[in-house]
C-alpha cells in the first residue's frame, strides 16, 4: 500500500471515530497513541490529521497539536443559518429539476430511514450508526438533482460538522423526545407535491429544531 493510500485509510478511520463521538469535544489527539491504534507511523497520522485540519474537521494549534473540534454557540448558529439558506436553495432547484427516477430514489431513501431504529439498542443514549447513515443518505438525496457541486459539497461538509454536535447531544431528553420521523415525512410530502416553498420552510424548521435540541442539551458554550 502506498503512503498516500495509507494516509487516506487512516484519515477515514479517524474521521469515522470523531463522527461516532469516540472523543469528547476539545480532546487532544495524540499521534503516538493513534499510530499504535491504527498500526502505522506517526508520520502517516500527522499527514492525516493535517489534512483533516484543512477540512476544518480537526483543530490544529501551533506548538500544541491536534484537537477534536470544540463546541461554540456562535459557530452552531452560523452553521445552522448557512445550512438553511444554502440547502433551502438547493432543494428548490432539486424540485424544479428532479425527475421521476429521483422521486423514486428519494422515497426509497426515506423508507429505509423510517424503518431504521434511531437509537442504538445496546446504548439507548446514542444514535445508531445505521440510522445516521440512512439519515445522511436521505438528506443528500433531497438536493441531489440540483446539480450544483458547490451546494452539494457544502451540504456534506456542514452535515459532518453538525453531526458532531448531534452525536454529543444525543443523550439529552430533548433529543430523545423529538419526533424527527414526522419532520422527515413532512419534508418528503412537500417535495413529492412539488411545493418548493413549503419544503424549504420545513427543512429550515428541521435544522433549527436540531439546533434547539443541541442548545437544550447544555453542551454548547459561548456567547452569541
Amino acid at each position: 500500500m502506498t503512503g498516500q493510500k495509507r494516509t487516506a485509510g487512516v484519515h477515514e478511520q479517524i474521521r469515522t471515530c470523531i463522527l461516532n463521538g469516540e472523543w469528547a469535544p476539545g480532546e487532544k489527539l495524540m499521534p503516538v497513541s493513534l499510530a499504535e491504534r491504527y498500526q502505522t507511523s506517526t508520520t502517516v497520522i500527522r499527514e492525516a490529521l493535517t489534512r483533516m485540519a484543512g477540512e476544518k474537521f480537526v483543530v490544529m494549534e501551533p506548538n500544541r497539536g491536534f484537537f477534536v473540534p470544540g463546541l461554540s454557540l456562535d459557530e452552531l448558529r452560523d452553521i445552522t443559518e448557512v445550512r438553511c439558506r444554502s440547502e433551502g436553495f438547493a432543494l428548490e432547484l432539486a424540485i424544479q429539476r428532479g425527475d421521476l427516477i429521483w422521486e423514486s430514489g428519494l422515497i426509497a431513501a426515506h423508507y429505509q430511514l423510517a424503518r431504521t431504529p434511531r437509537r442504538n439498542p445496546e446504548d439507548p443514549g446514542q444514535i445508531a450508526d445505521a440510522w445516521s447513515d440512512a439519515h445522511r443518505e436521505f438528506h443528500r438525496k433531497l438536493i441531489e438533482p440540483c446539480n450544483v457541486p458547490v451546494l452539494t459539497n457544502l451540504a456534506r461538509h456542514l452535515d459532518d460538522t453538525i453531526g458532531l454536535y448531534r452525536r454529543w447531544a444525543a443523550p439529552s431528553t430533548a433529543a430523545a423526545s423529538r419526533d424527527v420521523e414526522r419532520e422527515h415525512q413532512a419534508i418528503l410530502d412537500a417535495v413529492i407535491a412539488r411545493d418548493a416553498d413549503l419544503a424549504s420552510r420545513l427543512l429550515r424548521v428541521h435544522y433549527e429544531t436540531t439546533m434547539d435540541v443541541i442548545l437544550v442539551s447544555g453542551l454548547v458554550v459561548g456567547v452569541g
